[in-house]
């Protein structure tokens, strides 16, 4: 079952918190076509937050075509995100988990490495290596 964690301190509105959620998860493979997500209610219920804004997060994949609701049965979904060309990505995850040890050992929070990733990633993009 797919679980939703909510960062206060992200400044990203919560229902888009979840909506960024699932398609990270869509492009690492965690949910494939047909998986379903929790209920708007269960999810309602485990982060302490308005079923409303659930229904927000789940309305916007849906406009996205990433996910289909079906009344009285669930919310599924539809489509994935990224290419199948991913032969290495668990080799790729060890690494990245290997520098997170690093990176916490040279006393990084979660705030500073997510920052200096996306730094990174637009350096690479202005010099075109992306």
């Amino acid at each position: 079952m797919f679980n939703f964690i909510l960062q206060p301190r992200s400044g990203l509105p919560t229902y888009l918190q979840l909506a960024h959620q699932v398609k990270e998860a869509l492009r690492v493979r965690r949910l494939k076509v047909g998986d379903q997500l929790p209920t708007v209610r269960q999810v309602g219920e485990d982060l302490e937050i308005s079923a409303n804004t659930v229904l927000k997060a789940y309305r916007e994949l849906e406009r996205e075509g990433l996910v289909s609701s079906k009344p009285a049965v669930g919310t599924f979904i539809e489509r994935t995100l990224g290419t199948d060309a991913r032969a290495n990505d668990a080799v790729l995850q060890r690494s990245l988990q290997r520098w997170m040890r690093e990176a916490e050992r040279a006393g990084l929070d979660e705030e500073s490495v997510a920052a200096l990733f996306a730094v990174t990633l637009r350096d690479r993009r202005r010099r075109g290596a992306a």
